[in-house]
């Protein structure tokens, strides 16, 4: 069906042809259109040749003829209109040859939009399983990297509370080594106190004994001991804070693990038909990563060895500290007991030596009172003797005188006398003297 007013010879109704123009020409002047004949039209028949489509001949850019020229043109040809009407008719040949153009024409474009959507649907489909077998290869790695996430994350839970357990024992170990070194001071200043007391001893009581050089022993003892648990307790403390640090990068560690797995189960449970699912231009050129699997699965691995060296030092310390209190605990008891035994010794070795010379006192006091009147008692008989001897009868004394007996009885008073005197003066001061010292000993004894 034609539009009206148009023949099938209308440029917009063929086919479209392309155009090798990429831009549009230069504007140039319009043609100038001449007509060489005039048509002759029959009554009736003057708007007939209104759709013929080349009834002029179109002269571009004709130069007008001067007036002398017009003479010298051709007369226009008049020609009959039904000639002019069989020139413009199409031949039967010229429309069938049209319509078998137009059906083959539409034929060719209806196989290639067949072959097109053809080529189309099997493109989809090809699209559509490869985006299932990307999907399906992506689910898989998501498993798989969730797989890798919890183990880690349960190997970095279990590391850190072990950590944290081991925190614990190495704090209560150090408090217990700051409270002994605390506690050696009570057994310290008895022992300087001791030795501050004896230096109260006056005289020969001054003795370097056994007793002074144990205390003396047991004072340097106990600040060695207090020395060792206080370093000691220091490096726990350093070893607190490398193990703070190593439980610091196991909880960000942990926490990025959580971060992770919760990024990756949203993607893994997202599907086509999910909410909220937009769509992102190029974010897949966007790589914001900063390691490979084997480096991450490597960063985890080493907080983790980090952390087992940190609690094997700290195993080791306490275990030291441990052993170091129970030496230090028989070191210092075993002095103890020394100093006591010196104690013991030393104070049976006084008593017996006090004993001794409280006996010696008693015996001098009961000397002191006894001795002088018997010396002189017994002195005063003999000087008694000697003028009883002079005054016996006459015979007994001639007797004696001529059996050869002593005489020198004259001369023997004198010399009595003299002996009793200087043997009273010497005894006098002897025990009174003696008595003082012993007293004083005793005292200092006491």
């Amino acid at each position: 069906m034609e539009f009206l007013g148009t023949t099938q010879t209308a440029s917009y109704c063929g086919p479209k042809k392309p155009c090798g123009l990429t831009t549009l020409p230069a504007a140039i002047q319009d043609p100038i259109i001449q007509e060489t004949y005039q048509p002759y039209y029959l009554p009736g028949y003057r708007y007939l040749n209104c759709w013929r489509p080349s009834l002029f001949y179109r002269i571009s850019n004709a130069q007008p003829c001067p007036d002398e020229c017009h003479s010298a043109l051709r007369p226009p040809t008049i020609l009959p209109a039904l000639r002019s009407a069989l020139f413009c008719r199409y031949s039967p040949q010229d429309w069938d040859k049209s319509n078998q153009l137009q059906v083959r024409g539409a034929e060719a474009s209806r196989l290639w939009a067949g072959r097109l959507t053809g080529d189309s649907m099997r493109l989809m489909q090809d699209k559509d399983q490869l985006t299932r077998q990307m999907q399906e290869g992506t689910s898989r790695n998501l498993s798989q990297r969730l797989s890798d996430i919890g183990f880690w994350k349960s190997e970095l839970g279990y590391e850190l509370e072990r950590l944290l357990t081991e925190n614990h024992n190495m704090d209560t170990v150090k408090r217990r080594l700051e409270c002994a070194a605390e506690e050696v001071n009570c057994p310290l200043q008895v022992a300087l106190e001791c030795l501050y007391l004896r230096e109260k001893r006056i005289g020969i009581d001054l003795v370097h004994d056994n007793v002074e050089k144990n205390l003396i022993q047991e004072v340097d003892l106990l600040k060695c001991c207090q020395e060792r648990m206080r370093k000691l307790a220091q490096r726990i403390d350093i070893q607190m804070r490398d193990n703070r640090d190593a439980q610091h990068a196991l909880e960000r560690d942990l926490e990025d693990k959580c971060s992770a797995q919760f990024i990756d189960e949203k993607c893994f449970n997202l599907r086509n038909t999910s909410d909220c699912i937009s769509f992102f231009h190029g974010v897949e050129r966007v790589d914001g990563t900063v390691s490979v699997p084997e480096t991450w699965a490597k960063f985890s691995n080493d907080n983790i060895r980090h952390s087992q060296s940190m609690r094997a030092n700290s195993i080791r310390l306490r275990e030291e500290a441990e052993h170091l209190m129970e030496t230090l605990s028989d070191q210092m008891w075993r002095q103890f007991t020394d100093t006591n035994l010196a104690f013991n010794a030393r104070i049976s070795e006084v008593t017996d030596v006090k004993n001794k010379l409280q006996t010696q006192l008693a015996k001098g006091i009961v000397f002191k009172h006894r001795e002088p009147s018997l010396a002189c008692w017994e002195h005063g008989l003999v000087v008694s003797m000697a003028p009883s001897a002079l005054q016996s009868p006459p015979e007994v004394h001639s007797a004696e005188y001529e059996e050869g007996g002593d005489h020198g009885a004259p001369e023997e008073l004198p010399l009595l006398s003299v002996t009793l005197m200087s043997r009273h003066f010497q005894m006098l001061p002897g025990p009174q003297s003696h008595t003082l010292e012993l007293a004083g000993a005793i005292s200092k004894s006491g």
